[in-house]
Protein backbone atom coordinates (compact mmCIF):
# COMPACT_ATOMS: atom_id res chain seq x y z
CA UNK A 1 0.00 0.00 0.00
CA UNK A 2 2.76 2.42 1.27
CA UNK A 3 4.89 1.50 -2.34
CA UNK A 4 1.81 2.75 -4.39
CA UNK A 5 1.29 6.11 -2.69
CA UNK A 6 4.33 6.97 -3.26
CA UNK A 7 4.29 6.13 -6.69
CA UNK A 8 1.21 8.19 -7.10
CA UNK A 9 2.94 10.81 -5.50
CA UNK A 10 5.34 10.78 -8.03
CA UNK A 11 2.80 11.16 -10.84
CA UNK A 12 1.44 14.01 -8.67
CA UNK A 13 4.51 15.33 -8.30
CA UNK A 14 5.42 15.39 -11.88
CA UNK A 15 2.18 16.80 -12.77
CA UNK A 16 1.82 19.50 -10.65
CA UNK A 17 5.69 20.89 -12.03
CA UNK A 18 4.36 20.40 -15.70
CA UNK A 19 1.45 22.90 -15.10
CA UNK A 20 3.60 25.18 -13.44
CA UNK A 21 6.30 25.54 -16.00
CA UNK A 22 3.33 25.22 -19.10
CA UNK A 23 1.72 28.27 -17.44
CA UNK A 24 4.43 30.32 -16.67
CA UNK A 25 5.64 29.74 -20.20
CA UNK A 26 2.21 30.83 -21.21
CA UNK A 27 2.40 33.67 -19.31
CA UNK A 28 6.19 34.61 -20.56
CA UNK A 29 4.69 34.28 -24.21
CA UNK A 30 1.53 36.30 -23.94
CA UNK A 31 3.75 39.39 -22.34
CA UNK A 32 6.99 38.49 -24.62
CA UNK A 33 6.03 37.31 -28.08
CA UNK A 34 2.52 39.46 -28.83
CA UNK A 35 2.59 40.39 -32.38
CA UNK A 36 6.05 38.79 -33.30
CA UNK A 37 8.27 35.64 -33.65
CA UNK A 38 11.31 35.33 -32.28
CA UNK A 39 14.09 32.77 -33.81
CA UNK A 40 15.52 31.17 -31.66
CA UNK A 41 17.77 28.69 -33.91
CA UNK A 42 17.07 29.73 -37.88
CA UNK A 43 15.36 27.03 -40.06
CA UNK A 44 14.94 24.79 -36.43
CA UNK A 45 13.09 26.47 -33.93
CA UNK A 46 11.04 29.64 -33.10
CA UNK A 47 8.78 30.99 -30.89
CA UNK A 48 5.49 32.47 -32.22
CA UNK A 49 2.02 33.62 -30.14
CA UNK A 50 -0.87 31.33 -31.15
CA UNK A 51 -4.03 30.66 -29.68
CA UNK A 52 -6.17 27.32 -30.22
CA UNK A 53 -10.05 27.01 -29.67
CA UNK A 54 -9.45 23.39 -31.12
CA UNK A 55 -7.48 20.37 -30.98
CA UNK A 56 -3.81 19.86 -32.38
CA UNK A 57 -3.18 20.33 -35.97
CA UNK A 58 -6.48 22.60 -35.68
CA UNK A 59 -8.75 20.03 -35.64
CA UNK A 60 -12.00 20.76 -33.93
CA UNK A 61 -11.57 24.31 -34.43
CA UNK A 62 -14.20 25.81 -32.11
CA UNK A 63 -14.47 22.75 -30.28
CA UNK A 64 -13.41 23.91 -26.85
CA UNK A 65 -16.16 23.66 -24.90
CA UNK A 66 -16.36 19.61 -25.98
CA UNK A 67 -12.82 19.45 -25.77
CA UNK A 68 -12.23 20.82 -22.39
CA UNK A 69 -15.20 18.17 -21.29
CA UNK A 70 -12.84 15.61 -22.84
CA UNK A 71 -10.07 16.86 -20.97
CA UNK A 72 -11.83 17.00 -17.54
CA UNK A 73 -13.05 12.89 -18.12
CA UNK A 74 -9.49 12.32 -19.06
CA UNK A 75 -7.95 13.83 -16.17
CA UNK A 76 -10.48 11.85 -13.92
CA UNK A 77 -9.39 8.54 -15.93
CA UNK A 78 -5.69 9.70 -15.31
CA UNK A 79 -6.48 10.16 -11.59
CA UNK A 80 -7.66 6.50 -11.28
CA UNK A 81 -4.80 4.90 -13.27
CA UNK A 82 -2.57 6.46 -10.70
CA UNK A 83 -4.42 4.23 -8.54
CA UNK A 84 -3.76 0.66 -10.18
CA UNK A 85 -0.42 1.06 -11.35
CA UNK A 86 3.24 0.64 -9.52
CA UNK A 87 5.65 0.89 -12.53
CA UNK A 88 7.33 3.76 -12.16
CA UNK A 89 8.06 4.32 -15.73
CA UNK A 90 4.14 4.54 -16.04
CA UNK A 91 3.55 6.53 -13.27
CA UNK A 92 5.95 9.29 -14.89
CA UNK A 93 4.09 9.07 -18.08
CA UNK A 94 1.06 9.48 -16.35
CA UNK A 95 2.03 12.94 -14.75
CA UNK A 96 2.89 13.97 -17.69
CA UNK A 97 -0.04 13.32 -19.20
CA UNK A 98 -1.83 14.61 -16.50
CA UNK A 99 -0.03 17.57 -16.17
CA UNK A 100 -0.41 18.22 -19.95
CA UNK A 101 -3.99 17.51 -19.71
CA UNK A 102 -4.63 19.86 -16.67
CA UNK A 103 -2.52 22.95 -17.85
CA UNK A 104 -4.78 22.98 -21.62
CA UNK A 105 -7.69 22.90 -19.20
CA UNK A 106 -6.75 25.64 -17.58
CA UNK A 107 -6.73 27.72 -20.39
CA UNK A 108 -10.00 26.64 -21.69
CA UNK A 109 -11.35 27.71 -17.84
CA UNK A 110 -9.80 31.40 -17.94
CA UNK A 111 -9.40 32.54 -21.62
CA UNK A 112 -12.80 32.08 -22.64
CA UNK A 113 -16.14 34.06 -22.15
CA UNK A 114 -18.17 30.75 -21.98
CA UNK A 115 -18.14 27.20 -20.41
CA UNK A 116 -14.44 25.71 -21.25
CA UNK A 117 -14.43 27.50 -24.55
CA UNK A 118 -10.88 29.58 -23.99
CA UNK A 119 -8.44 29.11 -26.26
CA UNK A 120 -5.39 27.41 -25.57
CA UNK A 121 -2.10 29.15 -25.83
CA UNK A 122 0.90 27.69 -28.22
CA UNK A 123 3.98 29.25 -28.58
CA UNK A 124 7.12 26.82 -29.95
CA UNK A 125 7.63 26.58 -33.64
CA UNK A 126 9.34 23.97 -35.49
CA UNK A 127 9.38 23.64 -39.33
CA UNK A 128 6.45 22.33 -40.96
CA UNK A 129 4.58 21.50 -37.74
CA UNK A 130 2.01 23.21 -36.25
CA UNK A 131 2.85 25.56 -32.66
CA UNK A 132 2.46 23.98 -29.60
CA UNK A 133 2.89 24.49 -26.23
CA UNK A 134 4.88 22.70 -22.90
CA UNK A 135 2.02 21.05 -21.92
CA UNK A 136 1.13 19.44 -25.41
CA UNK A 137 5.21 18.31 -25.23
CA UNK A 138 4.29 16.64 -21.62
CA UNK A 139 1.34 14.91 -23.19
CA UNK A 140 3.38 13.41 -26.35
CA UNK A 141 6.18 12.31 -24.21
CA UNK A 142 4.20 10.83 -21.68
CA UNK A 143 2.12 8.86 -24.50
CA UNK A 144 5.41 7.62 -26.04
CA UNK A 145 6.52 6.43 -22.63
CA UNK A 146 3.22 4.87 -21.95
CA UNK A 147 3.69 2.88 -25.26
CA UNK A 148 6.97 2.41 -24.39
CA UNK A 149 6.80 0.78 -21.21
CA UNK A 150 3.68 -1.23 -22.94
CA UNK A 151 6.15 -2.68 -25.33
CA UNK A 152 8.81 -3.58 -22.41
CA UNK A 153 5.93 -4.99 -20.38
CA UNK A 154 6.81 -9.18 -19.90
Amino acid sequence: MRSTLTSRRLSLVIAGLVVFVDQLTKRWALAALNGGQVVVIPGLLAFELNTNTGAAFGFLRGGGTLLGIAAIVAVAVILHMTTETVRPLEHVALGLILGGAIGNLIDRIVRGDGFLDGAVVDWIQLPNFPTFNVADSAITVGAFLLILGALRRP
